[in-house]
């Protein structure tokens, strides 16, 4: 059997949810989740993707540590 490992299972926060309220409004989150099915009301403005790391830059830096097979894209998010 192979050695089972893991890494960041999400990119991570880079702003507070306080940050991500102040800085990007609700056109700002429809904009950033067309084409991803999910609630897009001021209930969940502190979840939008700009709130979050580059998950593509936290995968560079695990590199080492893994190697990609799949890529996943987004289509739903459940949130509240």
């Amino acid at each position: 059997m192979g050695v089972l490992a893991t890494i960041s299972h999400g990119a991570g926060r880079r702003l507070s949810r306080n940050a991500a309220r102040r800085k990007y409004t609700l056109d700002d989150l429809h904009k950033r989740t067309e084409g991803v099915e999910c609630r897009k009301d001021v209930g969940v403005l502190d979840e939008i993707p700009g709130a979050y790391k580059d998950i593509e830059a936290v995968i560079a830096a695990q590199a080492e540590r893994v190697e990609v097979v799949h890529t996943l894209k987004q289509v739903i998010c459940i949130k509240g």
